[in-house]
């Protein structure tokens, strides 16, 4: 089937999961525009179901949504108190915030600083969610959550807090904050696991990952806790592929994390960004001129070919 790739470099407003810039693959088929764009720490074993997600989008296009517009979060890196009142107050209406915790270099003092901001920035009825990438012990998880509890005025849930999945579950227990699991599905042999050890209240679903929507789909329905589908931190080619997911899930209760376009300091379409708190569910056409003013330098775009290359031999 024939197939139009595109390798993309785009910068990054603020440092996000240690990265200064994002690039990966579009790729166009007869359905529309697909995403490739696993991290580096990925090998070819995980990033096939990168690839079997955007090709799904290029070439079979996605299920009947059931809903036009999905709420969504606006994202808070590890920033100051000041930067992250001004990121809430900017995103577009959203009501709900997902604010970065854990961050290497920082302590619990600059934490306690940011939900406060992101409080007053939000007001008293706005939702607030934390997530740890998994980078917390158990003790440190229940002790943590204490205090950025009272710093937040009330968490929605935190997310990742610890790495595995007996860990999840001891922090459920021992706290009172609920609990999403995050890379313990997306990067777990075992998703289900999470499910027999009654380790989340809430799973957190990103498309690629996955293996696309259907995939993801599938899941959901075998899981059976409310899902809150996330981005991959992708352009807004890959965010409609969520929006897709989202809009096509029978049950959405929560907020979801694809507000994210705004963290990069351009795009390869016209951005998917939220009004009101929601984004409308669309497709999305990448831009020729800014396909080109975003073109990968020819050593990415031959490691990026070639891993694509490997991606599809192996699978």
């Amino acid at each position: 089937m024939s197939r139009d790739l595109h390798v993309y470099r785009v910068g990054l407003r603020t440092r996000f999961r240690g990265l200064t810039e994002r690039d990966g693959v579009l790729l166009r088929g007869p359905a529309g525009w697909g995403e490739f764009s696993p991290f580096w720490d990925y090998d070819d074993a995980e990033a096939r179901a990168w690839w079997a997600a955007a090709v799904e989008a290029a070439d079979e296009g996605w299920p009947t949504p059931v809903r036009t517009r999905v709420p969504v979060n606006v994202t808070v890196p590890a920033v100051d108190g000041v930067r992250a009142h001004a990121i809430v107050r900017g995103s577009g209406g959203c009501r709900t915030a997902k604010v970065k915790v854990a961050e290497p270099g920082q302590t619990e003092v600059d934490e306690v600083e940011r939900l406060e901001a992101v409080r007053d920035a939000l007001g008293p009825d706005g939702r607030i969610r934390v997530d740890a990438n998994g980078a917390w012990d158990v003790g440190t998880a229940r002790a943590r959550l204490r205090v950025l509890d009272r710093a937040a005025g009330g968490l929605e849930y935190v997310e990742q807090p610890c790495a595995s999945v007996e860990e999840l579950a001891a922090v459920r227990r021992g706290s009172h904050v609920p609990v999403a699991a995050d890379e313990s599905i997306r990067r777990a042999a075992d998703p289900l696991a999470v499910v027999r050890a009654q380790a989340a209240d809430v799973i957190v679903l990103k498309v690629q990952p996955l293996g696309g929507v259907r995939a993801c789909l599938r899941l959901a329905e075998q899981v059976g806790l409310p899902v809150v589908v996330s981005s991959a931190l992708e352009t807004s080619v890959g965010l409609a592929a969520g929006l897709a997911l989202a809009a096509a899930l029978p049950e959405l209760e929560h907020a979801c994390g694809l507000a994210t376009a705004h963290l990069l300091a351009d795009d390869v379409a016209p951005s998917l960004l939220p009004c009101d708190g929601a984004i409308e569910v669309r497709r999305i056409e990448a831009d020729p001129a800014l396909l080109r003013a975003h073109a990968a330098p020819p050593e990415l775009e031959a490691r990026w070919r070639a891993r694509v290359a490997a991606v599809e031999e192996a699978a």
